[in-house]
């Protein structure tokens, strides 16, 4: 089956299968929170992004095998609320930005900065911290050797436009600015999009409306 990225709450998770890397994408919880589970198909292990609700959904998801590492994208209480009892059952190491880390009420193992390396098995993701939606949200890139990048953005990015600033204009200003610099600047328009709810996209749909998302200031 193609992967389509197109999950809902209650239905089946979409797989993307890239040559070293899995990728399953799920839907959970009150607001439609997408989770992501990687797997590395060199060595089996595995790694969750924003274990978000329904703990026992993420870990059936899991399986058997569990996961070394979870990934908590920004500190919203909607991305967390299944992260006790996932790390109570697996025993994964937990990661967060820096700044956000004390938002989130499980202890943070790895605190993470812009540019640092989080390895599942022998893949690499590169973290970028992107201010605005919140003081300490990190998108994850996985920059594929066998294809185009691929880019995990929590509510940083999502199809339309930047994540909510909260009619803030300096948190928009400071988001525009770092998603723009660290994420279309530095990637390709192949590059898939994984957002934090919703549909997946590309950077290249996205690309043109740069300049409208900033005159809109949202």
């Amino acid at each position: 089956m193609t992967y389509t990225g197109e999950v809902r709450v209650g239905g089946p998770a979409d797989v993307h299968e890239l040559k070293d890397l899995m990728i399953t994408k799920i839907a959970v919880g009150p607001m439609d929170n997408n989770a992501y589970l990687l797997r590395c198909r060199a060595t089996d292990e595995q790694l969750l992004i924003d274990a978000a609700n329904e703990a026992h959904t993420l870990l059936g998801m899991i399986g058997d095998d569990g996961i070394a590492s979870v990934v908590t994208t920004h500190r919203h209480g909607d991305h967390w609320q299944a992260l006790a009892e996932v790390v109570a059952a697996t025993g994964a190491r937990t990661h967060a930005g820096r700044e956000d880390a004390p938002g989130i009420p499980v202890p943070t193992d790895v605190l993470v900065d812009d540019g640092d390396v989080i390895r599942v098995g022998r893949v690499e993701l590169t973290a970028r911290h992107l201010v605005g939606h919140t003081p300490g949200s990190i998108a994850l890139v996985y920059d594929d050797p066998h294809g185009h990048p691929h880019v995990f953005t929590g509510d940083c990015l999502f199809p339309g436009g930047v994540g909510n600033t909260f009619k803030d204009p300096e948190a928009f200003a400071s988001l525009i600015h770092d998603v723009e610099t660290k994420i279309f600047d530095m990637l390709p328009d192949e590059t898939w999009v994984y957002p934090g709810h919703g549909n997946d996209t590309t950077l290249g749909d996205e690309r043109p409306h740069l300049a409208e998302w900033r005159a809109r200031g949202w």
